[in-house]
């Protein structure tokens, strides 16, 4: 998921309510829109042979669910999420599809795993909001196996970003109390650093850290380009309290500010991303 900052108690209550609610609501949406990253993800996985995959930050479940489709009965497809909304989501989806994945509602960072259960740890969006970085992955290093394969997306810095940032960038000087990004706090652009993201896993018991730059084109449909900049984000957070003059300006004004990411009837942007890999370390003491 992207934006979440704040306390663990912050993203929890967020995550209950109306962000959780917003991503159910636009899951086709953003399924299709980072389709390209499930993609990265799912292969992975079945060219390092994995069998019991562990999907951190699974939201509504669709890599979870793409990687239990192409493991097959014989393997384990496990996600796990902070949000009840999208587990919830989640779990509905499985059961209508009939694909043998399982849903976990757990902070990732805590949440006592069966230890050395997962040969496959991955994640798309899902690993920059820990409240305690370090802790999170040796506890998720705690949940893999010896030599178990690491490999998530995370966005690089939002000047790389400018489509994840056009909406706050707009709605900024009608939203006073807008909340500013800070590098160093949990959120979508935490590990911006790729420096901080090696120093992370090698403390918590990842080796063979790999950390490549990706840039991935994403789209979607003009249509439901309103939705997205009014439900999700620090903008569609702020404009939950907003009374409706104040709500009608800002959407007109951020609708106005993606005007040159629009081609016809698609939105289209670039999504500068690290694909970062690691191995857990056969010599931690995380354990």
């Amino acid at each position: 998921m992207d934006v979440r900052r704040g306390s663990e108690d912050d993203q929890a209550a967020r995550w209950k309510g109306p962000g959780g609610n917003a991503w159910v609501e636009l899951q086709a949406v953003l399924d299709e829109m980072f389709k390209p990253f499930e993609d990265l993800l799912v292969d992975a996985v079945a060219a390092g042979h994995a069998g019991r995959v562990l999907d951190v930050g699974c939201g509504t479940g669709g890599v979870t669910l793409a990687v239990a489709r192409r493991l097959g009965a014989a393997g384990r497809s496990v996600g796990v999420d902070i949000s009840e909304p999208v587990i919830a989501a989640a779990r509905a989806r499985a059961e209508r599809e009939g694909t043998p994945a399982s849903f976990v509602l757990a902070d990732a960072q805590d949440h006592a795993f069966e230890p050395a259960t997962f040969d496959a740890v991955i994640s798309r969006f899902g690993v920059m909001f820990f409240n305690d970085f370090v802790r999170a992955f040796a506890n998720l290093r705690r949940a893999a196996t010896d030599e178990a394969l690491l490999r998530f997306i995370a966005w690089r810095g939002p000047a790389e970003n400018p489509f994840m940032t056009t909406a706050e960038r707009a709605a900024a000087p009608l939203l006073p109390d807008l909340p500013v990004r800070h590098p160093d706090e949990p959120g979508q652009f935490a590990f911006a650093d790729p420096d901080r993201v090696r120093r992370i896993l090698t403390e918590s018991g990842w080796t063979e850290v790999d950390i490549r730059p990706i840039d991935v084109s994403c789209a979607l449909p003009e249509s439901e380009l309103g939705h997205y900049l009014t439900r999700l984000g620090p903008v569609g957070l702020a404009l939950n309290g907003a009374d409706e003059p104040t709500r009608a300006h800002v959407i007109n004004t951020v609708r106005t500010a993606f005007d040159p990411f629009v081609q016809g009837a698609e939105v289209r942007f670039t999504a500068a991303c690290w694909l970062v890999e690691a191995r857990a370390s056969a010599t931690s003491d995380t354990r």
